[in-house]
């Protein structure tokens, strides 16, 4: 799989547009978690994730709404959404409190995201397809080390 990420900066925000956000340079990796809870959140068959560094991440305007879910891995996770619409926004790993998950689908240009890597693939919904190259981890990945090294490769 190929992936072009567009010119950094780049922007995004709630649904409402109450918070709106800047990531002022390329994330980490892209991927999807086919857990119960990402089910859930999202109302699909899965939720994408957007690792970045919290230095490159800034609040433009909007105070988003702190949530510390129990994750299926057993941590606790920050989720941080808009109060007015509830539109998750961003998580904040405890796990690794120099990044933050931002939720692709907040970007205002959508255009370029594709997950280079499945988590909890043992979880995933029936019917759902996954691409070939894809990496794809059954449950809670021991690192973060083979989702950072499949977006390296996917954008070289």
């Amino acid at each position: 799989m190929k992936v072009c990420c567009p010119a950094f900066p780049i922007e995004g925000g709630c649904v409402c547009g109450a918070i709106r956000y800047r990531l002022n340079a390329a994330p980490l990796s892209l991927y999807a978690c086919h857990c119960k809870r990402c089910q859930s959140y999202s109302g699909g068959a899965y939720s994408m994730s957007m690792p970045a560094l919290r230095k490159d991440f800034e609040i433009l305007q909007g105070v988003a709404t702190e949530y510390n879910e129990p994750a299926d891995s057993g941590r606790t996770l920050a989720v941080f959404f808009c109060a007015k619409c509830g539109t998750r926004v961003w998580h904040a790993p405890a796990h690794s409190p120099d990044q933050i998950n931002i939720k692709p689908g907040t970007l205002d240009d959508t255009s370029w995201i594709a997950p280079v890597a499945h988590l909890w693939t043992s979880r995933m919904q029936p019917g759902t397809r996954l691409e070939d190259d894809a990496v794809c981890i059954e449950g809670q990945p021991a690192s973060r080390e083979p989702l950072y090294e499949a977006w390296a490769k996917a954008t070289r």
